[in-house]
C-alpha cells in the first residue's frame, strides 16, 4: 500500500454534507445575494432618471438584472468565500471586512472596465449608488442574519468534545465545558500522547466533533495532530498562551533562510484607533441627548424609592493605573461602601479578587431593575466624554478589587476602559474566577478591531435586554 501524504483527503462522508454548518453557508450566500440584488435594483431605480448602461457592458439579461451586475455578484460570492466569510458564526459577524470586499470589488471593476474599453463611461449614478447600497445591504443584512442564527447557533452548540491536555488541567476543563456550554465531553487524553495511534482512534472512535487541545507537543507533532483531525473531519480548538495569540496575527514568511512570522505596522499609524475614540465622543454625545428623558425619569424614580444622592460616584482604576471617579445612578443604600467590610465574609467570588452577592442586601428595590437592566451605567457616558473612559474596552475596576491583582492582571490598565466588553459579553458575574476575566481582556487588547467593538456593543445590547448574568 503507497504511503500517503499527510494533507490527502479522506473518503468524503456523506453525513457531512448537510450539517448545521452548510445549512448556515445557504442562508448566508442567499442573503449576501438579496442584499445584492436590492441594491442594484434600487440603485437602477434611480439611475433611469440619469444615464443607462453601456450597451457594451449589457451581454445578456436575467430576471430583468444586466449581465454586469450577474458577474458582480459571482465574484462577490467567490470573494466572501476565499475571505472566510462563509466560515465559522464569528466570520458571519465580521461586518466590516465584508463591506471592505464589496468595495474592493467595485474599485478592481473599474480597473477591468478600463481595460476593457477605455472609452467606456458607465453612469456615475449607478456605479456610486450601487456600490454604496451593495457595502450598506450586505452589512445591515448580515446584522440582521447574526440575530436570527444566534438562537439556532446555541441550539446546535450540543457539540461531542474530546480533550486533549496535561493531566492536572483535564477535571477541570471537563466540568468548566458542561457547566457553561452545552457540549458533551466524550473523551480525553494527556497532551503528551496527542500524536499516538491509540489517542487518533480514540478520538474517532468517541464520535466527537471537536478536539479542544492545550499544551500540545513541539510544533512537529502538533501539526501531524492537525493534519490527522484534519483528515478525520474533526475540528480543532487551541486553548492559547498570550504569545501564540500574538503568532496568529503574523504572516509566514522567509527571513534569511529561517521560517519566520512577520507582524507589519499599518502604513497610517492609529487611523482606526482614532475613528474609534472619534466614535466615542460621537455616540456618548449622542447617547445623553437622544437618553436625556430616560435619565430624568430614572432619577425621579431613584429619588422617591429610597433616601440619598441620584448619582453613585466611586474611585475606579483608569488608563496607566490613574485613578478617577466613575458616574454611576445609586443602586444601594447609602451607606453601602461602609457596609460592604461586614459582608466580605460572604463573598461569592472563588479568588476573592472581585466582591459578588446575588442576594445583596444593600441594593434597592428600584436598583435591582437599574442593575438588571444595566441602565446605572448610562451615566459613564459623561466619563467618556471627560476622556476617561470609551464604549467599549475592560471594565474599570474598584481599587479594593485592584489592590488584590496578581502582576499580570495589571496589563488591562495599558486600554482605555470601556462601559461594555468582552467580560460582560461572555458570562459578566457567572465567570467563575477573575483570571478568567482578565484572558478575556487580553484577548481584546490583542485582537482589538473597529468590527470587535462593534460586534461587542451590538451583544451587549442583546444581553442587556435578557439581563442575562448581571446582579
Amino acid at each position: 500500500m503507497p504511503l500517503k501524504d499527510l494533507r490527502a483527503p479522506s473518503a468524503p462522508q456523506l453525513k457531512h454534507l448537510w450539517t448545521w454548518r452548510w445549512r448556515r453557508v445557504l442562508l448566508l450566500v442567499l442573503s449576501d445575494s438579496l442584499a445584492l440584488v436590492l441594491a442594484w435594483r434600487i440603485a437602477r431605480w434611480l439611475n433611469q432618471f440619469f444615464s443607462p448602461i453601456p450597451p457594451q457592458l449589457v451581454w445578456w439579461v436575467w430576471f430583468g438584472l444586466p449581465s454586469l451586475f450577474w458577474i458582480l455578484i459571482a465574484a462577490n460570492l467567490l470573494l466572501f468565500a476565499q475571505n472566510g466569510l462563509y466560515g465559522g458564526f464569528s466570520q458571519v459577524k465580521n461586518y466590516l471586512k465584508a463591506g471592505k470586499l464589496v468595495s474592493l470589488l467595485y474599485l478592481a471593476s473599474l480597473i477591468v472596465m478600463y481595460f476593457y474599453d477605455p472609452k467606456l463611461d458607465p453612469p456615475r449614478s449607478l456605479f456610486f449608488t450601487a456600490w454604496f447600497g451593495s457595502v450598506t445591504l450586505v452589512i445591515l443584512s448580515r446584522l440582521v442574519i447574526s440575530a436570527v442564527l444566534r438562537p439556532f447557533e446555541q441550539a446546535e452548540a450540543c457539540l461531542r468534545v474530546f480533550i486533549v491536555a496535561p493531566a492536572k488541567r483535564l477535571k477541570g476543563l471537563s466540568e468548566t465545558l458542561q457547566r457553561r456550554s452545552r457540549c458533551l465531553v466524550v473523551g480525553a487524553a494527556l497532551a503528551a500522547t496527542a500524536n499516538s495511534s491509540t489517542t487518533h482512534q480514540a478520538i474517532l472512535t468517541s464520535g466527537a466533533d471537536l478536539v479542544l487541545a492545550e499544551s500540545l507537543p513541539d510544533a512537529v507533532l502538533a501539526s501531524s495532530f492537525y493534519w490527522q483531525l484534519r483528515r478525520m473531519g474533526v475540528g480543532l480548538r487551541l486553548l492559547p498562551s498570550s504569545r501564540e495569540m500574538l503568532y496568529r496575527r503574523g504572516i509566514p514568511e522567509i527571513f534569511a533562510g529561517i521560517p519566520t512570522l512577520r507582524l507589519d505596522a499599518p502604513l497610517i499609524v492609529g487611523v482606526d484607533y482614532r475613528i474609534k475614540r472619534g466614535l466615542d465622543y460621537l455616540g456618548a454625545g449622542l447617547g445623553l441627548v437622544i437618553l436625556a428623558p430616560l435619565f430624568v425619569a430614572i432619577a425621579i424614580a431613584i429619588r422617591l424609592d429610597s433616601p440619598g444622592p441620584i448619582f453613585f460616584r466611586q474611585e475606579r482604576m483608569g488608563l496607566h493605573g490613574k485613578v478617577f471617579q466613575v458616574w454611576k445612578f445609586r443602586t444601594m443604600v447609602v451607606d453601602a461602601p461602609t457596609l460592604q467590610a461586614d459582608l466580605e465574609r460572604h463573598n461569592q467570588a472563588a479568588d476573592g479578587v472581585l466582591f459578588k452577592l446575588k442576594a445583596d442586601p444593600r441594593v434597592t428595590p428600584l436598583g435591582q431593575f437599574l442593575r438588571r437592566t444595566s441602565l446605572d451605567e448610562l451615566p459613564q457616558l459623561l466619563n467618556i466624554l471627560c476622556g476617561q473612559m470609551s464604549l467599549v474596552g475592560p471594565r474599570p475596576l474598584p481599587l479594593r478589587d485592584v489592590a488584590q491583582f496578581d502582576p499580570w492582571h495589571h496589563i488591562r490598565h495599558q486600554v482605555l476602559p470601556g462601559i461594555t466588553g468582552l467580560w460582560q459579553i461572555s458570562g459578566r458575574s457567572d465567570l467563575d474566577s477573575f483570571d478568567d476575566a482578565a484572558r478575556l481582556d487580553l484577548h481584546y487588547i490583542d485582537h482589538w478591531s473597529l468590527n470587535l467593538d462593534l460586534e461587542i456593543l451590538i451583544e451587549t445590547l442583546r444581553i442587556v435586554l435578557l439581563g442575562k448574568g448581571a446582579y
